[in-house]
Protein backbone atom coordinates (compact mmCIF):
# COMPACT_ATOMS: atom_id res chain seq x y z
CA UNK A 1 0.00 0.00 0.00
CA UNK A 2 1.30 3.73 -0.88
CA UNK A 3 1.72 5.78 1.77
CA UNK A 4 0.08 9.15 1.92
CA UNK A 5 0.40 12.45 3.88
CA UNK A 6 -2.89 11.75 5.58
CA UNK A 7 -1.24 8.68 7.30
CA UNK A 8 0.83 11.09 9.31
CA UNK A 9 -1.25 13.99 10.02
CA UNK A 10 -2.92 14.64 14.21
CA UNK A 11 -5.66 15.16 15.02
CA UNK A 12 -3.72 16.67 17.96
CA UNK A 13 -4.22 20.76 18.46
CA UNK A 14 -1.49 22.53 17.64
CA UNK A 15 0.67 25.14 19.96
CA UNK A 16 3.58 26.59 18.29
CA UNK A 17 3.12 30.48 17.87
CA UNK A 18 1.95 31.21 14.93
CA UNK A 19 4.72 31.55 12.45
CA UNK A 20 6.85 29.55 14.41
CA UNK A 21 9.65 27.78 11.89
CA UNK A 22 8.68 24.22 13.56
CA UNK A 23 5.38 24.01 11.41
CA UNK A 24 7.87 24.17 7.80
CA UNK A 25 9.81 21.37 9.25
CA UNK A 26 6.60 19.28 10.43
CA UNK A 27 5.63 19.32 6.84
CA UNK A 28 9.02 18.48 5.09
CA UNK A 29 8.95 15.58 7.92
CA UNK A 30 6.09 13.87 6.28
CA UNK A 31 6.73 14.67 2.98
CA UNK A 32 10.03 13.02 3.21
CA UNK A 33 8.46 9.94 5.00
CA UNK A 34 5.92 9.55 1.90
CA UNK A 35 8.34 9.88 -0.64
CA UNK A 36 10.77 7.07 1.33
CA UNK A 37 6.99 4.88 1.86
CA UNK A 38 6.92 4.69 5.02
CA UNK A 39 4.56 3.61 6.73
CA UNK A 40 3.85 5.12 10.25
CA UNK A 41 4.09 2.21 12.27
CA UNK A 42 7.83 1.62 11.03
CA UNK A 43 9.20 5.08 12.08
CA UNK A 44 9.65 6.05 15.34
CA UNK A 45 10.43 9.45 16.77
CA UNK A 46 12.37 9.87 19.76
CA UNK A 47 11.98 13.77 21.55
CA UNK A 48 12.91 15.21 25.01
CA UNK A 49 11.54 18.56 25.87
CA UNK A 50 10.88 22.09 24.30
CA UNK A 51 9.41 23.31 21.32
CA UNK A 52 10.86 20.93 18.69
CA UNK A 53 10.28 17.95 20.91
CA UNK A 54 6.94 18.83 20.32
CA UNK A 55 7.07 17.50 16.74
CA UNK A 56 5.66 14.00 16.96
CA UNK A 57 2.68 15.42 19.28
CA UNK A 58 1.78 17.01 15.51
CA UNK A 59 2.27 13.41 13.57
CA UNK A 60 0.82 10.34 13.26
CA UNK A 61 3.94 8.09 14.57
CA UNK A 62 4.88 6.00 17.31
CA UNK A 63 6.89 8.09 19.65
CA UNK A 64 9.30 7.88 23.05
CA UNK A 65 9.40 11.46 24.36
CA UNK A 66 11.89 11.18 27.07
CA UNK A 67 13.84 13.63 29.62
CA UNK A 68 15.51 16.77 28.29
CA UNK A 69 18.81 16.16 26.19
CA UNK A 70 18.55 12.59 26.09
CA UNK A 71 16.60 11.78 23.12
CA UNK A 72 19.54 10.66 20.98
CA UNK A 73 20.17 8.08 24.24
CA UNK A 74 16.74 6.32 23.78
CA UNK A 75 16.85 6.12 20.24
CA UNK A 76 20.49 4.46 19.97
CA UNK A 77 18.30 1.91 22.74
CA UNK A 78 15.81 1.42 20.48
CA UNK A 79 17.48 1.11 17.11
CA UNK A 80 19.78 -1.48 18.95
CA UNK A 81 16.78 -3.64 20.04
CA UNK A 82 14.32 -3.16 16.71
CA UNK A 83 16.74 -2.32 13.59
CA UNK A 84 14.01 -2.53 11.54
CA UNK A 85 12.60 0.39 12.53
CA UNK A 86 13.74 3.85 11.50
CA UNK A 87 14.60 5.89 13.53
CA UNK A 88 14.40 9.98 14.17
CA UNK A 89 15.49 12.30 17.13
CA UNK A 90 13.68 15.55 16.60
CA UNK A 91 15.36 17.99 19.53
CA UNK A 92 16.10 21.98 19.95
CA UNK A 93 19.62 23.46 19.64
CA UNK A 94 19.60 23.13 23.25
CA UNK A 95 18.98 19.87 23.81
CA UNK A 96 20.71 18.55 21.24
CA UNK A 97 24.32 20.72 21.81
CA UNK A 98 23.86 21.76 25.12
CA UNK A 99 22.24 19.45 27.51
CA UNK A 100 22.30 16.40 24.92
CA UNK A 101 26.12 17.31 23.63
CA UNK A 102 27.62 14.25 25.26
CA UNK A 103 25.37 11.75 23.67
CA UNK A 104 25.38 13.72 20.69
CA UNK A 105 29.08 13.12 20.14
CA UNK A 106 29.05 9.48 20.99
CA UNK A 107 26.44 8.86 18.41
CA UNK A 108 28.64 10.54 16.04
CA UNK A 109 31.54 7.94 17.47
CA UNK A 110 29.33 4.61 17.75
CA UNK A 111 27.57 5.37 14.22
CA UNK A 112 24.26 4.11 15.05
CA UNK A 113 22.24 4.13 12.27
CA UNK A 114 19.58 7.18 14.02
CA UNK A 115 18.59 10.70 11.85
CA UNK A 116 18.81 13.61 14.95
CA UNK A 117 17.26 16.35 13.30
CA UNK A 118 18.13 19.46 14.89
CA UNK A 119 15.96 22.60 15.47
CA UNK A 120 17.78 25.41 15.39
CA UNK A 121 16.29 28.37 16.65
CA UNK A 122 19.50 29.87 18.62
CA UNK A 123 17.04 30.42 22.24
CA UNK A 124 15.45 28.21 24.19
CA UNK A 125 11.96 28.50 23.26
CA UNK A 126 9.53 27.12 25.66
CA UNK A 127 11.23 28.37 28.57
CA UNK A 128 10.85 31.94 27.16
CA UNK A 129 14.17 33.39 25.25
CA UNK A 130 17.38 31.89 27.29
CA UNK A 131 20.65 32.13 25.81
CA UNK A 132 20.97 28.55 24.29
CA UNK A 133 24.52 26.98 22.88
CA UNK A 134 23.67 28.78 19.28
CA UNK A 135 22.79 32.52 20.33
CA UNK A 136 25.64 34.09 19.23
CA UNK A 137 27.99 35.84 21.62
CA UNK A 138 27.11 39.13 22.72
CA UNK A 139 23.32 38.46 22.44
CA UNK A 140 21.22 40.08 24.76
CA UNK A 141 18.60 37.26 26.60
CA UNK A 142 16.85 36.70 29.69
CA UNK A 143 19.68 36.13 31.99
CA UNK A 144 22.04 37.82 30.11
CA UNK A 145 21.34 41.86 29.93
CA UNK A 146 24.54 42.79 28.89
CA UNK A 147 25.04 40.09 26.81
CA UNK A 148 26.14 36.21 26.15
CA UNK A 149 29.54 35.99 27.18
CA UNK A 150 30.08 32.73 25.43
CA UNK A 151 30.81 31.84 21.55
CA UNK A 152 28.49 30.31 20.02
CA UNK A 153 28.68 26.43 19.23
CA UNK A 154 29.75 25.26 15.69
CA UNK A 155 28.13 22.09 15.75
CA UNK A 156 28.66 21.39 11.64
CA UNK A 157 32.29 21.72 12.56
CA UNK A 158 32.55 19.71 15.67
CA UNK A 159 30.58 16.91 13.52
CA UNK A 160 32.54 16.87 10.04
CA UNK A 161 35.87 17.29 12.80
CA UNK A 162 34.61 13.87 13.90
CA UNK A 163 34.03 12.10 10.44
CA UNK A 164 30.30 11.96 11.28
CA UNK A 165 28.79 9.86 8.41
CA UNK A 166 26.20 12.39 7.16
CA UNK A 167 26.29 16.40 8.13
CA UNK A 168 23.50 18.32 6.72
CA UNK A 169 22.12 22.16 7.29
CA UNK A 170 18.69 23.11 5.71
CA UNK A 171 16.32 26.18 6.42
CA UNK A 172 12.99 25.53 7.55
CA UNK A 173 11.29 27.49 4.81
CA UNK A 174 12.70 25.70 2.23
CA UNK A 175 10.03 22.59 2.24
CA UNK A 176 11.34 20.82 -0.49
CA UNK A 177 14.88 21.65 0.19
CA UNK A 178 14.24 20.14 3.40
CA UNK A 179 12.16 16.99 2.81
CA UNK A 180 14.55 16.14 -0.10
CA UNK A 181 17.42 16.52 2.62
CA UNK A 182 15.70 14.45 5.19
CA UNK A 183 15.06 11.39 2.78
CA UNK A 184 18.90 11.40 2.14
CA UNK A 185 19.65 11.71 5.41
CA UNK A 186 17.10 8.38 6.51
CA UNK A 187 18.63 6.14 3.87
CA UNK A 188 22.13 6.93 4.83
CA UNK A 189 23.47 3.98 7.01
CA UNK A 190 24.77 5.31 9.81
CA UNK A 191 24.15 8.67 12.17
CA UNK A 192 22.76 11.25 10.43
CA UNK A 193 22.95 15.07 11.52
CA UNK A 194 20.40 17.36 9.70
CA UNK A 195 20.99 20.80 11.26
CA UNK A 196 17.82 23.30 10.29
CA UNK A 197 18.11 26.68 10.76
CA UNK A 198 14.41 27.76 12.17
CA UNK A 199 12.76 31.65 13.37
CA UNK A 200 11.98 32.16 15.99
CA UNK A 201 9.11 34.66 15.67
CA UNK A 202 8.84 35.55 19.42
CA UNK A 203 11.92 35.64 20.83
CA UNK A 204 14.42 35.86 17.99
CA UNK A 205 14.40 39.59 16.22
CA UNK A 206 17.21 39.24 14.58
CA UNK A 207 17.65 35.50 12.50
CA UNK A 208 14.13 36.28 11.20
CA UNK A 209 12.86 34.71 7.41
CA UNK A 210 13.77 37.34 5.89
CA UNK A 211 17.70 37.49 7.34
CA UNK A 212 17.78 33.73 6.03
CA UNK A 213 16.13 34.48 2.99
CA UNK A 214 18.88 37.39 2.59
CA UNK A 215 22.18 34.97 3.79
CA UNK A 216 21.60 31.23 2.98
CA UNK A 217 21.98 29.72 -0.48
CA UNK A 218 21.80 26.27 -1.77
CA UNK A 219 25.07 24.08 -2.78
CA UNK A 220 25.27 23.87 -6.22
CA UNK A 221 25.33 20.36 -8.30
CA UNK A 222 29.16 20.62 -8.72
CA UNK A 223 30.15 20.47 -4.62
CA UNK A 224 31.79 17.33 -3.57
CA UNK A 225 29.95 16.36 -0.30
CA UNK A 226 33.08 13.95 0.02
CA UNK A 227 35.45 16.44 0.10
CA UNK A 228 35.99 16.23 4.18
CA UNK A 229 38.79 18.91 4.29
CA UNK A 230 36.65 20.80 1.77
CA UNK A 231 33.35 20.74 3.88
CA UNK A 232 35.21 22.08 7.18
CA UNK A 233 36.66 24.88 5.02
CA UNK A 234 32.88 25.58 4.35
CA UNK A 235 31.64 25.38 7.54
CA UNK A 236 34.59 27.23 9.43
CA UNK A 237 34.28 30.16 6.78
CA UNK A 238 34.27 33.84 8.12
CA UNK A 239 30.94 35.70 6.99
CA UNK A 240 27.39 35.23 7.74
CA UNK A 241 26.74 33.06 4.53
CA UNK A 242 25.10 30.12 5.15
CA UNK A 243 25.42 26.65 3.02
CA UNK A 244 22.41 24.67 2.35
CA UNK A 245 22.40 21.22 1.58
CA UNK A 246 24.60 17.47 2.51
CA UNK A 247 27.64 19.14 3.44
CA UNK A 248 29.75 16.24 3.88
CA UNK A 249 28.80 11.81 3.92
CA UNK A 250 30.89 8.93 3.88
CA UNK A 251 30.27 5.09 4.44
CA UNK A 252 31.16 3.52 7.49
CA UNK A 253 30.34 0.14 9.32
CA UNK A 254 27.35 0.76 11.75
CA UNK A 255 27.10 0.32 15.97
CA UNK A 256 24.96 -2.05 15.06
CA UNK A 257 27.19 -3.97 12.02
CA UNK A 258 29.87 -4.23 14.55
CA UNK A 259 28.32 -4.75 17.81
CA UNK A 260 25.13 -6.80 17.22
CA UNK A 261 25.74 -8.82 14.37
CA UNK A 262 26.52 -12.01 16.21
CA UNK A 263 22.93 -12.10 17.37
CA UNK A 264 20.41 -14.59 16.02
CA UNK A 265 17.76 -12.36 15.94
CA UNK A 266 16.87 -8.77 17.06
CA UNK A 267 17.36 -7.65 21.28
CA UNK A 268 13.34 -6.98 21.13
CA UNK A 269 12.72 -10.92 19.41
CA UNK A 270 15.72 -12.24 22.21
CA UNK A 271 13.84 -14.76 24.63
CA UNK A 272 13.50 -13.54 28.63
CA UNK A 273 14.71 -15.51 30.84
CA UNK A 274 12.17 -13.73 34.35
CA UNK A 275 13.70 -15.81 36.96
CA UNK A 276 17.21 -14.34 36.18
CA UNK A 277 16.71 -11.21 38.74
CA UNK A 278 15.59 -13.64 41.76
CA UNK A 279 19.32 -15.69 40.89
CA UNK A 280 21.32 -13.00 40.98
CA UNK A 281 20.07 -10.55 43.54
CA UNK A 282 21.52 -12.87 46.51
CA UNK A 283 25.14 -12.19 44.98
CA UNK A 284 24.13 -7.97 45.86
CA UNK A 285 22.71 -9.27 49.26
Amino acid sequence: MTVRIDDYRSAVENHWCPGCGNFGILEAVKKSLVQLDLPPEKVVVCTGIGQAPKLPHYLRVNTFNGLHGREVASATAIKCAAPDLTVLVHAGDGGAYGEGGNHFLHAIRRNIDITLVVHDNKVYGLTKGQASPMTTRGTKAKIHPHGVPSNALNPLALAIAQNCGFVAQCMSARGDHLAATLSAAIRHKGFSLVHVLQPCVSWDKVHTYAYYKEHCYELGADYDPGDRMKALELVLAEGDRLPLGILYRTEQPTFEDLALSHLDAPLRDLPVDSGRIERLMPKFQ
